[in-house]
């Protein structure tokens, strides 16, 4: 089922968000792996959720760990790239070995896009109404690197932005299993279905 954009799913804590999302047509499934973030995951529950998934790529979330660290854990886990919560510097972005994509706050000023070591996109939440500087930001964003941006679990915004905004995709939040093998996809079906393809 093909969708207007590509689609990022952040926060993979399970197999039932994991199989559901790559076999809805997702592109790509973040991980939290590093400790200092909360709902973090070891390479062990990685490696086993990356063995019932396919076609899609995996990426690693992390925030305080060094490069060194980041590399050592995208290495064990087959990370196809990494999602950093905050800016780095250049000399950081250079050693870390996966591709980068880095979050970014609405409104904050972003990495020289024209360093040899920029990242490969942005990705920003919307965490409050879309307003013309909201708008105006994200394009000079997308301006400068792919912009994956999340309006979280709601249908009409995810595309009414895909219309809006020259996108590289859209970002939209994982949830936790009620228990083991019990999850209610109803908003997240609900956000696919509404990027569809016509």
């Amino acid at each position: 089922m093909p969708h207007l954009v590509p689609l990022l799913i952040r926060g993979i804590n399970n197999l039932s968000d994991a199989r559901y999302c790559a076999g809805m047509g997702a592109d790509k499934l973040t991980f939290i792996l590093d400790p200092s973030l909360p709902g973090a995951l070891n390479t062990k529950t990685v490696q086993e959720l990356a063995g019932w998934i396919a076609g899609v790529e995996l990426i690693g979330e992390f925030d305080q760990l060094t490069a060194p660290e980041i590399n050592s854990i995208a290495a064990a886990c087959a990370l196809d790239a990494v999602l950093l919560r905050q800016p780095r510097s250049e000399a950081e972005l250079a050693e870390i070995a996966p591709p980068v994509y880095v979050e970014l706050a609405v409104g904050a000023v972003a990495i020289n896009p024209y360093l040899s070591n920029a990242p490969t996109g942005w990705v920003v939440e919307l965490v409050e109404p879309l307003t013309t500087e909201t708008l105006d930001y994200l394009n000079k964003i997308a301006a400068q690197r792919p912009l994956w941006l999340g309006p979280g679990l709601h249908p009409e915004q995810a595309r009414e932005l895909v219309n809006l905004l020259p996108l590289a995709g859209i970002v939209l939040p994982s949830g936790d299993e009620v228990k083991p093998g019990l999850r209610d996809f109803d908003q997240l079906e609900a956000v696919f279905e509404a990027l569809e393809i016509d």
